[in-house]
């Protein structure tokens, strides 16, 4: 499985040091960390978005080490963000990072994050970007293995709260949700995305060359991937029961992450979650 806890962005063309940096330093800490101290450990566990002194980091200067169990991984580098996955996803510490030598970070807590987003908006958009480019190569990997049934946990994996979804309701008030009657198509794999889509009632079952992967109740988004890098659908989607949903374009999507910080971080939560998901299906 690959590590979640860290992006290997130089390895990815997407990554772009200079938005990083420019959203780390729009609301994040400056801090000094001495050869041999620990950042993060393995297993821990961030809880919730972010748990209280649950932070990413962006190295400024020196070098990082990451380590799971006793193996190496990899090495963090001038310019190079890590700890973003455990956080953003809700996931225990997937390595260990300590400092191999003296070294400056920038970092950000939840509301320094929320801050950024506000002020920087291009780095969500990015960091969306790498974590589907990951999620892509994840599905290519996976096999025709069995997969563990997911009903059981269609509330946990909701990306949207009540709260939110009532926001983007009254966003679209005036143009009527669109409703799929069970067994209809949502959308084809391999076609373009004009929309992603938000499910306010229902439950639809998403599938990969007809293979079952991921099973979404109200709350839950598809769909986004295509409106993120677009590229072709990766997926099909079809209603499992009488469906309610919202559509967003393109044109939408940009400005609800540009002006709706919770809006990009229940997106990226469900990015995380989704490689995750993956990622436990590849034997």
């Amino acid at each position: 499985m690959e590590d979640l806890d860290f992006a290997p962005a130089p390895k990815s063309k997407i990554y772009d040091p200079a938005v990083a940096m420019t959203f780390f330093k729009s609301a994040g800490t400056v801090e000094n960390v001495g050869k041999g101290k620990p950042f993060f450990s393995e297993n821990e566990k961030p809880g919730g978005f972010f748990s209280r002194g649950a932070k990413m980091y962006l190295l400024v200067t020196g070098e990082v080490g990451l380590t799971a169990g006793s193996k190496v991984i990899g090495t963090v580098g001038k310019g190079e963000v890590f700890g973003e996955m455990a956080s953003i996803g809700q996931m225990p510490r997937s390595a260990t990072a300590v400092a191999r030598s003296d070294c400056q970070v920038i970092s950000l807590d939840e509301k320094q994050f929320r801050k950024a987003i506000e002020k920087a908006p291009d780095f969500a958009l990015m960091l969306m970007s790498m974590i589907i480019e990951r999620l892509r190569h994840s599905i290519t990997r996976l096999t025709g293995s069995n997969v563990r049934s997911d009903d059981e946990t269609l509330g946990r994996r909701s990306v949207f709260d009540r709260k939110l979804l009532a926001d983007l309701e009254r966003e679209f008030e005036g143009h009527a949700p669109v409703h799929a009657p069970k067994n209809k198509v949502i959308m084809t794999e391999g076609e373009v995305g004009a929309f992603m889509y938000v499910l306010l009632e229902g439950r639809v079952g998403v599938s990969i060359k007809g293979r079952v992967i991921e099973k979404l109740g109200a709350g839950g988004v598809f769909g986004e991937m295509a409106l993120v890098d677009k590229s072709p659908r990766i997926a099909s989607a079809v209603a499992e029961t009488d469906c309610s949903m919202l559509t967003i374009n393109r044109r939408d999507f940009l400005v609800f992450v540009k002006t709706k910080p919770d809006f990009s971080l229940s997106l990226l939560k469900a990015l995380a979650e989704r490689l995750r998901y993956i990622n436990s299906q590849i034997r």
